[in-house]
């Protein structure tokens, strides 16, 4: 084990910081970590941000742990409300609002940014988006006593965020550029199920458009879309997809594509920093979900700690968060060739994306057919070996 005078230093206290910080406490108890956060450093599952409402849980009812005891419970040193604006990878510190920390090993663990596109419109800059809690705690405030959502976006989180407010009895308008909700995971055979499940729920598309203008009308929100159509709305929320973060790094000169560039032991182009979650791009992917970070946590840990260990992608299936139409998917390849075979069944929908050859590539089961899940998944190739 190499011996390490400055503390493992890592950056975000999302499940990616948190999750990697026990995974080395699995491998060594003693070893000095700081975790450094803008936020508050509690831990809550995000995912759950988009089914709390028909869980019947308020925001704070989310939190698992507080700082205090997220520090005592793995003993660490956490430095909370702290923004990092700087990284002197020839010194190995970084500069902080609480000051200067040096590290013999950085984890860059920043997470993703809701995207925001530009809108017209006197009431623009009322358009809210959920990427953490403190967001949705905001949100759940606007939302009180109020009726009608409108949400811009249909993919993941949008359709999710739909799905759990219709189920809290508001009224949901969902607008999406795509004809299909989960245009970038779903043939549209799967899309067409979920879709009409969520209408008969009570939610209204509005596809192959998007928003033109907000305007303020008395107490509420007009909400001008481009195709003509105009809808009055109390809150807009918006959910068109994520960002990784990568300001930080850019400014540090690691190497940025889509994300933070780390190879499969999840290094940076800089010695001695790493990153990893929603931020990195791991060998060419970016995969935004809890599976990949997991996996990434495991092998990184070992990495830190003077070992030796290789990130391993086994096929991840998604679940998708919509109750009324639960969804299983794990979507091909990009560069995948090959077809969607659907067959319809009482209460559901198995989708199989083959090859040419007959290998299963991908899936996606609807309602009672994700009790397939299992099996399926043990007949994908891997994503990244």
């Amino acid at each position: 084990m190499v011996k390490i005078e400055a503390p493992i230093v890592i950056i975000g206290s999302g499940l990616a910081g948190y999750t990697v910080i026990r995974e080395i406490r699995k491998l060594n108890k003693d070893i000095s970590v700081t975790l450094i956060t803008r936020e508050p450093a509690y831990f809550y599952s995000k995912p759950m941000l988009s089914t709390a409402i028909a869980g019947k849980k308020e925001p704070m009812q989310l939190i698992t742990g507080s700082c205090e005891e997220m520090a005592a419970q793995l003993g660490i040193t956490i430095l909370a409300h702290t923004e990092v604006t700087a990284i002197d990878i020839k010194n190995q510190c970084i500069t902080s609002s609480s000051g200067r920390i040096g590290y013999a090993k950085l984890v860059l663990a920043l997470g993703a940014d809701q995207i925001r596109l530009p809108l017209q419109g006197n009431a623009a800059d009322q358009v809210i988006s959920v990427n953490d809690l403190e967001e949705y705690r905001s949100f759940r405030e606007r939302i009180t006593n109020k009726k009608r959502i409108a949400i811009l976006g249909a993919g993941l989180i949008g359709t999710e965020f739909a799905n759990d407010l219709i189920a809290g009895g508001y009224t949901v308008d969902v607008i999406d550029l795509a004809s299909q909700p989960l245009g970038r995971l779903l043939p549209s055979s799967a899309a067409e199920e979920l879709k009409r499940e969520l209408t008969q729920a009570g939610v209204s598309w509005h596809f192959e458009t998007t928003i033109e203008t907000i305007s303020y009308h008395e107490d509420a929100l007009v909400v001008q879309l481009k195709n003509g159509v105009r809808l009055q709305s109390d809150v807009v929320l918006s959910a068109v997809g994520l960002r990784p973060r990568t300001t930080l790094a850019k400014l540090a000169g690691l190497s940025i594509k889509q994300g933070i560039q780390v190879n499969r032991r999840l290094e940076t182009s800089a010695p001695e920093v790493y990153a990893l979650g929603d931020c990195a791009e791991v060998d060419g992917l970016v995969l935004p979900y809890v599976m990949p970070l997991m996996q990434a946590a495991r092998a990184l840990a070992p990495n830190l700690l003077g070992q030796e260990a290789t990130v391993l992608y086994p096929a991840m299936p998604v679940m998708v968060k919509t109750p009324a139409m639960p969804i299983v998917v794990s979507p091909p390849a990009k560069d995948a060739v090959g077809t969607w075979e659907s067959i319809a069944q009482e209460g559901g929908m198995k989708a199989c994306f083959k090859s040419v050859t007959g290998e299963l590539l991908g899936f996606a089961l609807v309602g009672t057919a994700t009790t397939e899940r299992a099996a399926l998944a043990k007949l994908l190739p891997p994503v990244l070996i």
